[in-house]
């Protein structure tokens, strides 16, 4: 046998083998969209099959917070992660992000799901998708015992913090138009300014309020309803499979009590929307507003 006779036999037998491992990387049984693993084995289009990864704030409390040891908890936290048992996915893990880049976080593919008390709008709605809503609630003015804020109109010629990207934000735009807005990353740098006088006020969630009341001595000079805009968990885009089953685990949440037994944990005294408590207690009007 001469040697381009061999040559040719080996260039031929390498152009086969390629041609198998082409034919291997377009098989439906390999993984997809970057190795998370086939329709089958991960039927929501998560990130890492198995396992959901979580935008959230580490300084919302009582929805959202570190602890002492760095572990995230609050009512969104223990909610969120009752709702991904019930669809079959325990490893739930959760990362501290600013409030103005969660959302496009979660849309771009770097979360699986935004878990933060995030109300849903029209507006962010043209970013991400949501569950079905799952909490409504307040928003307060918080100011200094000493300061003269006691309605909007003395918010005028103000200056009033503000967490760029939340419902506070858009509220105090349309409403407040006398008041100059001053925007921080997250609840805690501005309730220091508010400390410091360095802003008169803060616009912020009810129930995140009531910790920096106790903590500071700071009180609510206005609450405002809010039911408008109740809060979801925001998914990306196009996964519907992924947003069916966390609504029916959520609902499935609300009707057998878990919903509302978290709620009177992470909410003591406050009042209870009742639309997601059980059907049996709407019915009889028990916890309603």
């Amino acid at each position: 046998m001469s040697i381009r006779s061999t040559l040719r036999r080996t260039a031929i037998a390498a152009v086969a083998a390629t041609a198998v491992v082409a034919l291997a990387a377009c098989s439906p049984t390999s993984n997809d969209a970057g190795g998370d693993g086939t329709a089958t084995d991960n039927p929501y289009g998560l990130i890492t099959p198995g396992e959901i990864r979580v935008a959230s704030l580490g300084d919302a409390k009582p929805y959202t917070f570190t602890d002492e040891t760095g572990q995230f908890t609050g009512f969104d936290v223990e909610l969120f992660t009752d709702v991904a048992g019930r669809i079959g996915i325990d490893e739930v893990v959760f990362t501290g992000q600013d409030f103005s880049g969660l959302l496009s976080a979660v849309a771009n593919g770097q979360f699986d799901v935004g878990v933060a008390a995030i109300g849903i709008t029209a507006e962010r709605e043209e970013t991400v998708d949501f569950s079905d809503g799952y909490l409504a609630g307040y928003l307060t003015v918080m100011a200094s015992p000493d300061s003269d804020i006691s309605d909007e109109d003395s918010l005028a010629d103000k200056r009033l913090g503000v967490v760029q990207g939340t419902l506070q934000e858009a509220y105090a735009v349309k409403n407040f138009t006398d008041t100059e807005l001053v925007r921080f990353p997250d609840n805690n740098s501005a309730i220091s300014a508010v400390n410091s006088g360095s802003i008169d006020a803060h616009f912020l969630d009810f129930e995140a309020a009531k910790e920096y009341a106790e903590q500071y001595g700071l009180e609510n000079a206005i609450d405002i309803p809010s039911f408008d805009a109740p809060a979801g968990f925001a998914i990306a885009k196009d996964k519907p499979e992924f947003k069916k089953a966390l609504d029916e685990a959520l609902h499935a949440a609300m009707e057998d009590g878990t919903w509302k037994e978290l709620y009177e944990k992470w909410f003591p005294g406050s009042p209870m929307p009742d639309q997601y408590l059980p059907s049996d207690e709407q019915a009889e009007g028990d916890g309603g507003e």
